[in-house]
């Protein structure tokens, strides 16, 4: 008897689910708008108002609708956040699943900074140069520097005003976060970081401003490229010069 209520539920939240995607897709259903009676859901789509119920809490967990009391069950706009939050916990737990995140970020970023060349306003320039300037002025520090880094990359996908690019970006915010705190440490083993930071950014920058969406393209894909040799040295050991002679010599 369990086992056929759990599957009942399961099939229930299915059919509830289906309903409002199909219909949130068609555009008949819209943000604000109310559902129809648990009762009347229920006779629709074959399943007890039990199961409706509990489906329907399901959903607001998800942030997709939101129980209203003497208003009803309303349909909302999902919290991006709750998509973070899955990608941090869920993908942070597999074996190099980080590497996997990253291309997707590389894609993901490649065809904003495309389209940032073309769509980009001047609201957007002014939030690129700043963000751009707080990345020289914390290039010595991991966590103010990581984050520094991640909200200029942030700024070109925001400036590509492509939301569907922006929901994906931001899906996948704490595990970047991560990475460019990561990079960040990394300028300790390697003081040429440093230049190769700021004057990467900046090219990257000037390429956008220009609106050379192939230029743009190719210096991210190459500052891509640097970081990941970096942190290829930092693996095998082969620190800057600079920096093993300083070692040496203690």
């Amino acid at each position: 008897m369990e086992l056929k209520r759990a599957a009942e539920g399961e099939k229930g939240f299915e059919k509830v689910f289906a309903f409002l995607r199909e219909r949130l897709l068609a555009g008949s259903l819209k943000p604000g708008d109310r559902l129809i009676s648990e009762r009347e859901l229920a006779t629709l789509l074959g399943v007890s108002r039990p199961i409706v119920r509990e489906a329907l809490r399901a959903l607001t967990v998800l942030g997709i609708v939101e129980i209203r009391d003497r208003i009803g069950t309303v349909v909302t706009r999902p919290d991006v956040s709750v998509l973070n939050d899955f990608f941090t916990f869920a993908l942070a737990q597999q074996a190099d699943m980080l590497d996997d995140v990253m291309q997707a970020r590389v894609a993901i970023e490649c065809q904003a900074i495309r389209l940032a060349c073309e769509r980009a306003n001047i609201a957007d320039f002014e939030r690129l140069q700043r963000t751009l300037a707080k990345i020289g002025e914390t290039i010595d520090e991991a966590d103010a520097g990581g984050m520094a880094d991640f909200e200029f990359h942030r700024s070109i996908v925001v400036a590509s005003h492509s939301e569907t690019l922006t929901v994906l970006h931001s899906s996948m915010a704490g595990l970047l976060t991560h990475s460019h705190r990561n990079r960040r440490e990394l300028v300790q083993a390697f003081p040429s970081m440093k230049t190769y930071l700021i004057d990467d950014h900046r090219r990257i920058f000037e390429a956008v401003i220009a609106r050379d969406p192939e230029r743009a393209d190719a210096t991210l894909r190459k500052h891509f490229a640097i970081g990941d040799e970096f942190r290829r040295r930092a693996v095998v050991g082969d620190l800057d010069k600079t920096l093993d002679k300083t070692s040496a010599s203690r």
